[in-house]
């Protein structure tokens, strides 16, 4: 294409495609053969996700008083509010992981079923049963204790990950760890074992953080970080910053921070925001400190969820707010009008659109 006879350049057009909402892109396919290849194409595929993960957004589950049914609000900073559905999946479902434009749902009418979505181009995968035993009230540890999702967005590869105290029934759990990966590649799940003795809240359960080819998760006393390389299936531990206070009246989140590692501390009066910036030294960096002063009658029930360098997304009971960092300004981008069973930041996941295929 040549700009000096009206037309802009292939590149200028390739970017300006790459900055468009999935089912824009997906509706211009239909415009010219060009344009309806490009959506398999490698080079436009890895510049469309490097592009989407700048735009960190927030995706909540939202059920009736009954929990028959749900919703999915996404919320955007530059986009504003609109609402998601999986009903492609033909199953009531519960969203439980998020990596990079993927969610792994478990079936709730089916218990040991998941299914691996991209909510934006309607793709999904059955998971294979990881276990060929029934769940049952006599084999109760089918509900596993941590969900993560790996995606590996250079490679296109995901991984789940089901982690869970073993126990038998109508005995306390006896310390040993079992984890189940499942392997898009091979489409099988492969299965090992350890003993660890961390404790999870339900919060730190739903923050699970995906950098450097390992899954994060923060342990209920924030006494430290529990990882695991998925490269090497090894289980190892992160120490939080130093400057992190514990005790009543803090609160410590886990979060990433354009593929950085993110500790965000709660305090009544500050938000402070540190990133491991180098993490092979795991040396932790202070990166903002937020005055909580004018929305100090909200800081008791307030828990960020997502972040990039230019906002961050917090869940209220019934709101979800988004502070700008550089003009330090507060706004209030989503309120749920209905009766809600849960809390918002109970139900709230970091979410951000790409098309990264599942299958």
């Amino acid at each position: 294409m040549n700009s000096r006879d009206g037309f802009l350049p292939a590149e200028v057009i390739i970017q300006v495609l790459a900055r468009l909402p999935v089912k824009s892109l997906f509706r211009a396919k239909t415009v010219c053969k060009l344009w309806y290849k490009l959506s398999s194409d490698k080079y436009f595929v890895q510049l469309y996700n490097e592009v989407a993960a700048k735009n960190s957004m927030v995706l909540v589950e939202v059920s009736d008083s009954s929990e028959l049914k749900s919703s999915l609000i996404c919320v955007d900073n530059l986009r504003g509010v609109s609402e998601l559905s999986l009903d492609f999946l033909k199953d009531r479902v519960k969203v439980r992981a998020f990596c990079n434009g993927l969610l792994c749902c478990s079936s709730i009418p089916d218990k040991g079923v998941y299914y691996v979505c991209n909510p934006m181009t309607k793709e999904f995968r059955l998971l294979p049963r990881s276990r060929e035993r029934p769940v049952s009230r006599f084999y109760p540890d089918g509900e596993a204790t941590l969900v993560g999702l790996g995606c590996n967005l250079s490679v296109q590869k995901f991984n789940v990950v089901l982690a869970g105290y073993h126990r038998t029934f109508g005995h306390r759990p006896d310390g040993t760890f079992i984890c189940m990966v499942f392997d898009s590649d091979t489409n099988k799940w492969r299965k090992f074992v350890s003993f660890q003795d961390d404790r999870f809240t339900p919060m730190n359960r739903n923050q699970v953080v995906f950098v450097h080819g390992s899954l994060h998760w923060l342990t209920s006393c924030c006494l430290h970080i529990l990882t695991l390389d998925l490269n090497c299936d090894v289980w190892r531990k992160i120490s939080l910053p130093d400057e992190v206070i514990y005790g009543v009246g803090y609160r410590t989140h886990l979060l990433e921070l354009d593929g950085c590692l993110s500790v965000i501390q709660i305090s009544e009066a500050w938000m402070k925001i540190w990133v491991m910036k180098d993490y092979e030294s795991e040396h932790w960096h202070l990166e903002d400190s937020v005055s909580l002063r004018c929305i100090r009658g909200m800081v008791p029930g307030i828990f960020p969820i997502s972040q990039t360098s230019e906002y961050v997304f917090l869940a209220t009971y019934k709101q979800v707010l988004v502070y700008q960092r550089k003009s330090r300004v507060w706004k209030e981008m989503y309120s749920v009008k209905s009766s809600s069973p849960l809390p918002l930041w109970f139900s709230a996941h970091a979410f951000r659109t790409s098309i990264f295929s599942c299958n």
